[in-house]
């Protein structure tokens, strides 16, 4: 006997038989997270210690915003971010510069044995070269961990090179004891071994936390195919090796701190939750904003909607009206701040 069907779509699924099924084309989330929705011109821009890859999503007339990546990532990251639907029409007014550190975009040839990986300060100066290849003036900061510190860095040098700084997990201290014996290890096992269990397992957590399959089994499966699949692990070494020997940004609320306006992110499941709020500590608080977005670590990808709605109301109070995101002329301290810290 045939099952009872209640419309036209059941019927015709009843009726299929097993070719039609087999023709059928699933999509996974892994076939489709990193592809991004707008397309990025990838330019190779000249600086004092090699060549850096920077792929430019936007506009060139447009005001710029530069983007720097973790560790083990490169600028494919943010495109599932920047091409997310609430940000396609902010970005119409933006133009995005996503820079690579040396090395780790995908398909990268194998760095000399005896190149010297620049320092996070150096990695810092090497953005002077791509505001002076693009004829950038200033740029609205945007960085992930390790990428977040860089900018950081180098707003603290250039404060009139940089109008506002968005902030995610970012660490504004040296490494601790336990953080560089774990990163020493898996230098050593990247050079020796390549992409290891042991690397994996700390790359998830240092992305996700603990227990990341207990909350998105699919993107995290992703992250594990894309971490084994597409990062040169001799490359991924040499830029842990010099996160791991970063120096303390020698930064003090009361003192000399970081004078752009800074929105300060981080996910309430990321292990990173601590440092954000140290750094919270030796901001401004006059112009900075400390924000834990709830249920999730990975804030970019889990939660993309809060993250595109914090930013587009944090460029409001940095004089971008809302709707037509032009930049307003009047003085930065007349602008509307967020108070001081927000959980979402």
């Amino acid at each position: 006997m045939k099952m009872p069907s209640n419309n036209a779509e059941e019927t015709a699924l009843l009726g299929m038989d097993d070719i039609e099924l087999r023709n059928i084309q699933l999509q996974f989330p892994s076939a489709r997270r990193f592809s991004g929705e707008a397309a990025c011109t990838e330019v190779r821009v000249r600086t004092d210690r090699g060549d850096i890859l920077v792929a430019v999503q936007g506009d060139r007339n447009k005001p710029a915003i530069i983007t720097y990546h973790d560790l083990g990532l490169n600028y494919a990251s943010f495109q599932p971010f920047f091409g997310y639907v609430d940000m396609r029409a902010l970005l119409e007014n933006f133009c995005v510069y996503h820079v690579n550190a040396p090395g780790q975009e995908e398909g990268a040839p194998s760095l000399p044995e005896d190149y010297m990986y620049p320092s996070m300060d150096e990695l810092a100066n090497q953005l002077n070269y791509v505001m002076g290849h693009f004829g950038i003036k200033t740029f609205i900061g945007f960085g992930v961990g390790a990428g977040a510190n860089v900018l950081a860095r180098f707003a603290l040098i250039h404060p009139k090179k940089v109008d506002a700084l968005t902030l995610i997990n970012c660490t504004s201290n040296q490494a601790g004891w336990i953080e560089w014996a774990y990163q020493k290890m898996n230098t050593r096992s990247l050079r020796s071994r390549g992409m290891t269990q042991g690397v994996l397992d700390y790359l998830l957590w240092h992305h996700f936390g603990r227990f990341p399959e207990d909350r998105n089994h699919d993107l995290t499966q992703m992250y594990k195919n894309y971490f084994t699949r597409n990062v040169n692990p001799s490359n991924l070494s040499m830029f842990i090796e010099a996160y791991v020997r970063r120096s303390d940004l020698g930064i003090c609320r009361n003192a000399d701190t970081i004078k752009v306006p800074v929105l300060n992110i981080t996910g309430a499941l990321s292990p990173h939750v601590d440092d954000t709020v140290t750094f919270n500590g030796r901001l401004n608080p006059n112009n900075s904003t400390w924000m834990k977005i709830s249920d999730c670590a990975m804030v970019l990808e889990e939660q993309p909607s809060k993250i595109s709605e914090a930013f587009r109301l944090f460029l409001q109070g940095e004089g971008y009206a809302v709707l037509a995101l032009q930049k307003v002329n009047s003085p930065r301290s007349s602008s509307i701040t967020p108070p001081p810290s927000i959980v979402a």
